[in-house]
């Protein structure tokens, strides 16, 4: 069972402004829970492919695969030829990309596939040096590459590049931390085919918001909101207030944690555990609350379950900001 449980007419994109609407505007009906799940409010974001688009609006989703659904209406073309999506950036930048959670003045960059690309690469040593993630809709694709690693030799392989298949086995609809230990567990001194595909690249220039301008001399940037639409492991949508300085401390830590201990990089994961630490006195308390949850299937070690408690100790006494 996968961790996350994860038609509207077709809308033609106006032509590019400047800048984003400086409101994100709300509406009487939709289908997202507030904080109290009282009320309901329809939100519109908004979108552009990374590449270069006219600007989009999308509302009326509640998880990642809706999301792109929506994206793929509003540009016709499949939900399943969207990689990933970053916020507030065009640009193939790891850390602002869309995890389980966006800001309500946050914008919404769309990257689709690319082209496909082989490589032989030689295992001369037990890690290669990849930092895996995944897109929540069955896409995993590297986060981050260590310098001096085997994969840091090789200039065809880069950050952003979804993987696709590993010795002819396909791994689309695979989680990160599977596709992570399949790559762990080829042997050293073996030589193995990974095939890339890597984000479609597309001179974006300046096109988009610009600060500068008249339309946004009231907010000199976009994505900077206090509130966040959050997706849940329940397949709700939900708009919460953003984590506290001690809390982000802590998401950031753990996210380094997963690196480290299984090379994987998900912040929804990490603010999971997080939430879920919530009033646990020790680390026996975390462990029962994991092992009750949709993250036993993780099979977290004892010892990264203390590291993970040291971290969370760490960041509520603010030792970590």
């Amino acid at each position: 069972m996968s961790l996350f449980k994860k038609k509207a007419p077709k809308y033609s994109a106006p032509p590019m402004p400047t800048a984003p609407p400086e409101e994100i505007q709300n509406h009487p009906t939709n289908g997202l829970d507030n904080n109290n799940g009282a009320q309901k409010s329809q939100l519109v974001f908004h979108c552009q492919q990374a590449q270069g688009s006219p600007l989009g609006l999308i509302s009326g989703f509640s998880n990642v695969h809706e999301l792109y659904q929506k994206i793929a209406e509003c540009y016709d073309f499949p939900p399943d030829d969207i990689l990933f999506c970053t916020l507030n950036t065009h640009k193939v930048d790891m850390k602002k990309l869309l995890g389980g959670q966006i800001g309500l003045e946050d914008f919404i960059f769309a990257h689709r596939k690319g082209r496909p690309k082989e490589i032989e690469i030689v295992k001369t040593e037990d890690a290669l040096g990849l930092t895996i993630t995944d897109n929540g809709a069955g896409y995993a694709f590297i986060k981050r590459i260590k310098e001096g690693s085997i994969v840091s030799r090789i200039p065809h392989i880069e950050v952003g590049d979804h993987i696709e298949r590993l010795n002819g086995e396909n791994v689309v609809g695979k989680r990160h931390y599977e596709v992570a230990k399949l790559l762990k567990e080829i042997p050293k001194g073996t030589t193995f085919t990974i095939r890339l595909v890597e984000p479609l690249k597309s001179g974006f220039g300046s096109i988009g918001p610009k600060s500068g301008s008249a339309r946004s001399s009231k907010k000199q940037n976009y994505g900077s909101g206090k509130e966040t639409l959050r997706f849940k492991a329940n397949g709700q949508a939900t708009i919460e207030n953003e984590h506290d300085e001690r809390s982000k401390a802590g998401i950031d830590k753990i996210n380094g944690l997963l690196d480290s201990f299984m090379g994987i990089n998900d912040s929804e994961l990490a603010t999971q555990m997080w939430d879920l630490s919530e009033g646990k006195a020790n680390s026996m308390q975390l462990a029962e609350a994991i092992d009750n949850s949709d993250l036993q299937e993780f099979g977290f070690t004892d010892e990264f379950i203390i590291e993970l408690w040291g971290v969370i100790t760490d960041a509520r006494s603010g030792r970590l900001s």
